[in-house]
């Protein structure tokens, strides 16, 4: 699943692999688990080139695999949560080096930092930006989110893909009735701001929001939202229904688990082989319980009047280390259950009532923060520690280069062209040899 880019090694790896009879369907029959094996021998251009199939596999593979000369979506269609409460994190260039390693080219942000965005320009990562929760009353003035664009995206674009703007974050989940009332206007401001940039079918407009919003959530398909929200609810809904929005939400099924381990079952939440559990008013079958979340929210949406709006999951993730009473906080836990979700997002697969949409979801998250308040299971729900290495295995193998005095600046565009440069010179090279 890694895809590092083209490198002089990688090549010769190729050149090796030239030699052996590739099928089509080795090459094409699952883009995502693409890899190169290495070879200890160690062939000369002279015999790996030694005739016109030998030269086509090798362009073909350069083709495949070089991310300059033509790109080919291998790219996971997973996005991850880069969240930045911690001390001790690489910067966001040697993070831009991690992510394009890892093909993650997904990204969401909880702020629009500037060091960031500035680190993954000329890339093909799509950002979710963020505006906090302590600046969306201020948002609600129409200059100010114009003003906030200018500053936080406009400079950026189109070099650095910002694709959507999330206004707060799980703002109903407090009880801070201002900030609710507050959301939509901040929304439809930031949106205005958009249009008036003519960015509005570049960048869309939403909020993440969390799952207790829901008033009922079983079965699925009686899903509904909280009463006492339905105030703010139910324009917010039109809006994302006008504006062609996703809707964000942020589920998980640990907080199930965790809330009641003997009612409910680890196999189910974990994506792990078990019965399911039926829908009784459509019959369908959940054989885990965040399909079963996002098809509530779909019927609450639906309750609503409304059946365009997508919805997303802005975070889902698994902690994998908890205090004493968080049940369920494990690194063999963590590494079932997203291990299984990138297997399922892989598939491209839909929930039972959408089984023709694929899932579209963020993991939390990138690294352990260590400074973030709350239970200990808050500072372990990353995939990788600061240092690059796996917290566990669920077959994200990227490199994190080293620190260096230039590893905090962002790479230039040339920079990461070289790489892909270097092994087209190489395989000229190799081709020139085989037909003297």
């Amino acid at each position: 699943m890694a895809r590092g880019w083209w490198s002089a090694a990688a090549a010769a790896a190729a050149a090796a692999a030239a030699r052996r009879s590739w099928q089509s369907d080795r090459v094409f029959g699952s883009v995502q688990h693409i890899r190169i094996q290495g070879n200890n021998s160690k062939p000369t251009a002279r015999t790996v080139m030694a005739s016109p199939s030998s030269c086509l596999h090798v362009l073909l593979l350069l083709l495949l695999f070089s991310g300059q000369v033509i790109r080919v979506v291998l790219s996971m269609a997973v996005g991850i949560n880069y969240g930045q409460i911690a001390n001790d994190l690489p910067s966001p260039g040697r993070v831009a080096s991690l992510l394009r390693s890892l093909n993650i080219s997904r990204v969401k942000l909880y702020d629009a930092d500037q060091n960031v965005l500035s680190a993954f320009l000329n890339t093909d990562v799509e950002f979710v930006i963020g505006i906090g929760n302590e600046n969306v009353s201020a948002m609600t003035d129409p200059a100010a989110a114009l003003g906030w664009l200018e500053q936080h995206v406009l400079p950026y674009l189109p070099y650095t893909k910002i694709t959507c703007i999330a206004v707060g974050n799980e703002v109903f989940k407090g009880n801070d009735t201002t900030l609710m009332a507050d959301l939509l206007p901040a929304m439809e401001s930031v949106h205005q701001g958009l249009v008036s940039l003519s960015l509005e079918t570049k960048v869309n407009v939403t909020s993440a929001h969390s799952l207790d919003m829901l008033g009922n959530s079983y079965p699925p398909s009686a899903g509904s939202f909280r009463q006492d929200l339905a105030v703010f609810i139910q324009p917010i809904l039109n809006f994302h229904s006008v504006t062609k929005s996703p809707f964000l939400i942020n589920a998980y099924p640990y907080f199930a688990y965790k809330a009641n381990p003997n009612a409910v079952s680890l196999d189910y939440v974990l994506f792990e082989p078990n019965s399911g559990v039926v829908d009784p008013n459509t019959n369908l079958n959940y054989d885990n319980m965040l399909y079963a979340q996002i098809d509530a929210v779909y019927s609450a949406i639906r309750a609503c009047g409304h059946a365009d709006i997508e919805v997303r999951i802005s975070e889902t993730g698994w902690p994998s280390r908890g205090d004493s009473d968080e049940v369920g906080a494990t690194p063999e836990n963590a590494a079932r259950y997203n291990g299984n979700l990138l297997q399922r997002i892989g598939m491209s697969e839909g929930t039972p009532l959408k089984p023709s949409v694929p899932v579209d979801i963020y993991v939390f998250a990138l690294f352990n923060e260590d400074l973030k308040p709350g239970p200990t299971s808050e500072r372990n729900y990353g995939l990788f520690y600061p240092d690059g290495t796996p917290v566990y295995n669920v077959g994200l193998h990227g490199y994190l280069p080293p620190m260096s005095p230039s590893s905090s600046s962002s790479p230039s565009r040339s920079a990461m062209m070289m790489p892909g440069l270097r092994a087209f010179v190489f395989v000229v090279a190799a081709l020139i040899l085989a037909w003297k």
